[in-house]
């Protein structure tokens, strides 16, 4: 009979596009929902609100992609430069590389003889693969990628942003604070939630934390707004 391979779908695997995408569109809801109110409390009238809420999206998805990719891409020259001396001490050293592979297998339980059995196998399947998985921690699923991290995060920061800005353009002035701030704690909860089930951690209390930093940063620009709408 055939033999057919067993796949186990791991959360880990969606850690690196469900992190970037989770705090892009988070950002964008929470900064562009807190700038629109704080906007609104200061008695603005419709054209600078929409102004506020339109330069909050592009200067946000802008700064987000910029940071996304200046980090991963930080990251990636790391992981690159690791293997970069990896490759010259495998090509150098290759005993003392087989015997700190086989101490690490030793560590994780392995007797010494399998360890070393184990190593061995291993470099000659590939050298490089295994001491970058299992001594420097860097797989292939894991890997840094500054361009996608950078457009992950403009085009969820986008999507977040879009969604108190378009329910300021069907709210009137007047209604902004309350219905752009009870909308986008909505969709910061479900958001949270969301993230949660997809990672499988729990959800109440990934959609409480959420939607309490949400609601903080919303208030506390309101607060602002009113008080400098007040003063001028």
């Amino acid at each position: 009979m055939p033999r057919h391979r067993h796949r186990e779908h791991h959360r880990t695997e969606r850690i690196g596009w469900l992190r970037a995408a989770v705090l892009g569109a988070n950002d964008g809801i929470v900064s562009t929902a807190s700038l629109m109110v704080g906007v609104a409390a200061a008695n603005a009238d419709r054209a600078g609100l929409m102004l506020a809420g339109v330069a909050a999206l592009v200067a946000g998805a802008m700064s987000m992609a910029a940071g996304e990719y200046v980090s991963v891409s930080s990251q990636a020259d790391t992981e690159a430069a690791d293997l970069a001396r990896e490759r010259t001490e495998l090509a150098t050293q290759s005993e003392a590389e087989h015997r700190e592979l086989a101490a690490i297998y030793v560590s994780r339980g392995l007797t010494p003889d399998l360890a070393t059995q184990v190593a061995r196998q291993l470099m000659a399947h590939d050298a490089l693969a295994a001491h970058a998985r299992d001594e420097l921690g860097i797989s292939p699923q894991a890997a840094a990628r500054p361009v996608q991290a950078a457009l992950t995060s403009a085009l969820t920061f986008s999507v977040g942003a879009a969604l108190p800005l378009l329910t300021a353009v069907a709210t009137p002035t007047h209604l902004v604070v309350p219905t752009v701030t009870a909308s986008s704690l909505v969709c910061l909860v479900a958001l949270g939630a969301l993230a949660a089930r997809a990672g499988r951690a729990p959800v109440l209390i990934a959609a409480a934390r959420v939607g309490f930093w949400g609601a903080l940063a919303m208030g506390l620009t309101a607060a602002v707004g009113r008080a400098f709408g007040t003063a001028l």
